[in-house]
């Protein structure tokens, strides 16, 4: 793995815990933890992180 694909990836994961981290703590919605997900996969573009990307209950 690349220099820069590892820093893409880990820049993602981080992003996504701490969103996680505001989804527990009632501080953004599932809605907006979803957006932010989608966003944020689309700007890193992360191998792992889709293989765990988070899926609203529907």
């Amino acid at each position: 793995m690349s220099d820069e694909y590892f820093n893409r990836e880990r820049l993602y994961q981080t992003t996504i815990a701490l969103a996680r981290a505001m989804l527990n703590q009632g501080l953004i919605t599932e809605n907006e933890f979803t957006i932010i997900d989608t966003k944020m996969r689309d700007k890193y573009n992360p191998l792992l992180g889709t293989l765990f990307s988070y899926k609203c209950p529907n």
